[in-house]
This record gives C-alpha cells, sequence and structure tokens, in this order.
C-alpha cells in the first residue's frame, strides 16, 4: 500500500488521471472500475479535460460501476449508471455499450449479481479501480462486517452511510435501503486500485484502515493485502496518521521510473 499525501483535492485529481492515462495509453482496451460519490468527482474532471484538450482516447476502453441502489427506476437521477453518465461517461468517447453496472433493478439480484462478475471477467477483469472510502471505513457498498472474500451481492445499508448520501436526495426516506455491490474478493482482483478520500471527516477512516489491523470491522483495511494500492488524501485526511511524514519522504524521493 502506498500513501501520498498531496496538498488539495485538484493535484489528487491531477495524480489519479495520470495513473489512468498512462494505463490507457500503453492499453487503450483497458477495463476502469468506475466510483460514484465525491471522491472520485476531481479525476473524472481532469480526464475529461484530457479528452477534451489533450486528445486522450477512450474509444476501446471499458468501465464498470463499483455499484448500484437497489429498487430506483431506470434512468433516475441518482442511480448510479446515471450519475456515472453524466459525471464522466458522457464526457469522453468511450462507447456507450462498453459502460457497465450492476442491475439493481433485476427481478433475480442474486442472479444478477452472478451475471456481473461473469461480464467483469469476460471483459479480462479490471486494470484500474477507482474507490473513495467511507466515514465508516465501507469501500463500495461493503458496510462493517463484509466479508473480506465477498463477490457482487445485495448489501443493507447502515444508517450513517444513508443519513451521508442523503444530500444527494430530497430527503433521507428517498435514499434506498439496499445497494448492489462488488464485493471485497472482487475489489481485491483490480490490478490496481486507487482510493481517494479528502476532508478531516474521512481522517479516522483513513488511519484505521491504512494504519489499523486488517479486520472487517473496517473494509477498506483489506487493501493492505493488496499487491498494488494507491492511496491518495489530502492533509486533512492524513491528519491522524502516525506515519504520516515517512509517507511524504517516500513519495518526494520516489524514482520516477516506478510510476504510481
Amino acid at each position: 500500500m502506498e500513501v501520498v499525501i498531496l496538498a488539495d483535492h485538484q493535484a489528487i485529481g491531477a495524480v489519479a488521471a495520470d495513473a489512468v492515462e498512462s494505463l490507457i495509453t500503453r492499453k487503450p482496451t483497458a477495463v476502469l472500475g468506475l466510483a460514484t460519490g465525491s471522491s472520485p468527482l476531481p479525476v473524472y474532471d481532469e480526464l475529461a479535460r484530457r479528452h477534451a484538450h489533450d486528445g486522450l482516447q477512450f474509444a476501446q476502453a471499458h468501465g464498470f460501476a463499483l455499484d448500484e441502489y437497489v429498487g430506483l427506476p431506470p434512468g433516475h437521477p441518482e442511480s448510479y449508471r446515471e450519475v456515472i453518465r453524466r459525471e464522466f461517461t458522457s464526457r469522453i468517447d468511450i462507447r456507450p455499450e462498453n459502460v457497465h453496472g450492476p442491475d439493481g433493478s433485476a427481478e433475480d439480484i442474486p442472479g444478477a449479481c452472478l451475471s456481473y462478475e461473469e461480464a467483469i471477467r469476460t471483459a479480462g477483469g479490471i486494470d484500474l479501480q477507482l474507490l473513495g472510502v467511507g466515514t465508516d471505513g465501507h469501500i463500495g457498498f461493503n458496510e462493517p462486517g463484509s466479508s473480506l472474500a465477498s463477490r457482487t451481492r445485495i448489501k443493507t445499508l447502515i444508517e450513517q452511510t444513508r443519513r451521508d448520501n442523503a444530500r444527494f436526495f430530497d430527503s433521507i426516506d428517498d435514499v434506498p435501503h439496499h445497494v448492489v455491490t462488488q464485493g471485497l474478493g472482487t475489489i481485491m482482483d483490480a490490478r490496481h486500485v486507487v482510493l481517494i478520500a479528502t476532508g478531516a471527516q474521512k481522517a479516522c477512516a483513513v488511519h484505521d484502515f491504512v494504519e489499523g489491523p486488517v479486520a472487517a470491522v473496517c473494509a477498506a483495511s483489506i487493501l493492505q493485502l493488496h499487491p498494488h494500492a494507491t492511496i491518495l488524501i489530502d492533509e486533512a485526511a492524513a491528519s491522524k496518521l502516525k506515519l504520516a511524514d515517512y509517507y511524504r519522504y517516500t513519495f518526494d524521493n520516489k524514482p520516477v521510473w516506478q510510476g504510481l
């Protein structure tokens, strides 16, 4: 796990976009894992800018969404398929048929989850997975207590997560109670994981999953076992890390050839 402490969300967006651009340049058919929420937005903005102004191409790439609400009708503005379309894929040249998401409106949810896992495998697996992290340490919607070996499945949201997401809806009463999410085992299959966290409200979660024990109570802690996990955080999110100075030193003195 590499922890990179940067000045602000714009700097984080640029560094994450560098990793995506490097991947797409050497592998135009790359498979991207796409997260929603506020954390990846600077990355999407920077990639859209590079597409528009620098000619970065995504025409052969594929994208797989991390999760989806259960019960929202197709086209609902807060469905994650629609959020990803609005915030990212509609702003670049990726083919709409190459963008996939879990089916939260399927009659057979378990069957749809198995189909989603198979679709990821058929595409060759995810090359780079973008992630945010919840205030309780969840990634995707793998809430505290999730199996560290879990695959795509239905999950019940805890009330804290529903409150955190209520800002995207008219009221908390409109936030669904259930989601379909890639499991922790699914996320761990990605070749490179890039997790973004900003703000003081994420500081405890960042400390727990970076420097605490690997435990199901903090789902993101599983990333300590990933062979290529990059954690991009700002100073506020880094404020509770014991080894913050070491993380700064190692990144400042990292060989240029090593990349992210």
